[in-house]
């Protein structure tokens, strides 16, 4: 059986929707599946069973002997959030508690880091994996720095020569966009939030510059399709001897310009921005730049070629967004 945190979540019913298509292995789901969207992104799929995060351990300390994988994508995400002893002890703790369920039961891990551990990228964005290297990272927020405990904690592990999972993989996700993100809310990708203006008002609201080094609308992300993501997923779970904290993005920065006329080329539309003010609640955690150093992962062997910015938005508008039926 594999298990998957997160599962009805975002990155997490697309991966359950590839694997289902990709191995014989039943597939567990943990996740509360309590909004209105969030159920549908796995209304679909054929799951052996659901178990809320709350059930988890002692779910699993029953069912340890079936158990070959846990993808564990599950988190708090938002970036926003302020209870920082809940972000703790959802997106650290349980994660040191399935690093030693794994290691100690031969099962294969497969979490979820984040970009945020970058904060504002004036560290660059190195994935190598020691003390040193992740000395010099500062998250903007509570939940980068969680994400970072915990990969600094696995950096311990491993540079100690510590007991691990026989396999096991970090991924540092960076910007990623696609469908079953809905249930988000504000934390969507800005895809479907610049399509909702471009449909609404016919013009985009992007944020003015306050760097000098970038003109309004030109900061930048490394957007990742979230298919690409789960393309690395399932390659790493295929692997045998392959273990690591690894950056998933395209390697290729874009601005949000380009985003926004990529939907407005899309949805048929002669493009029209609006400039506007930045919030002034997140001046101080803005990042004009992020691109994800991907030599290490291409390095253990990943070839495959990541879906360009414009291919992506327009399978996203036109497949899903723009459809009766938008969840995957």
């Amino acid at each position: 059986m594999i298990v998957i945190t997160g599962g009805a979540g975002f990155i997490g019913s697309n991966l359950v929707a590839t694997l289902e298509q990709h191995c014989n292995e039943e597939i567990i789901i943990c996740d509360y599946a309590n909004t209105d969207d969030k159920w549908r992104n796995i209304s679909k799929r054929k799951i052996k069973e659901l178990i809320t995060p709350d059930n988890l351990i002692k779910w699993l300390s029953s069912n340890i002997s079936l158990i070959s994988t846990v993808f564990h994508l599950g988190a708090i995400s938002s970036t926003v959030e302020r209870n920082v002893d809940l972000i703790v002890a959802n997106n650290y703790s349980l994660s040191c508690n399935l690093w030693e369920i794994c290691t100690r039961n031969d099962i294969k891990l497969i979490y979820a880091s984040s970009a945020a551990v970058y904060g504002d990228g004036s560290s660059g964005f190195d994935d190598t994996l020691t003390l040193n290297s992740m000395s010099s990272l500062k998250p903007l927020n509570p939940y980068g720095w969680s994400k970072f405990l915990f990969d600094r904690k696995v950096a311990h592990y491993v540079n100690n020569q510590r007991e691990k999972p026989r396999k096991w993989a970090g991924l540092r996700f960076f910007n990623v966009y696609g469908p079953n993100e809905y249930h988000k809310g504000k934390q969507r990708s800005v895809v479907p939030q610049f399509w909702e203006q471009i449909k609404n008002t016919g013009r985009a609201r992007l944020f003015k510059s306050l760097n000098s080094k970038y003109a309004d609308g030109n900061q930048m992300r490394d957007f990742i399709h979230v298919d690409d993501c789960v393309s690395i997923m399932i390659w790493l779970y295929d692997k045998t001897n392959i273990s690591g904290i690894y950056n998933v993005g395209t390697g290729q920065a874009r601005t949000f310009e380009d985003m926004a006329k990529a939907i407005f080329k899309s949805v048929g539309v002669k493009p029209n921005i609006e400039y506007i003010d930045m919030p002034k609640n997140i001046l101080s955690q803005y990042q004009y730049h992020t691109e994800a150093k991907m030599e290490r992962l291409r390095l253990t062997g990943y070839n495959n070629s990541f879906i360009s910015l414009e291919d992506g938005i327009n399978s996203y508008v036109k497949n899903y967004l723009e459809s009766k039926d938008p969840f995957r």
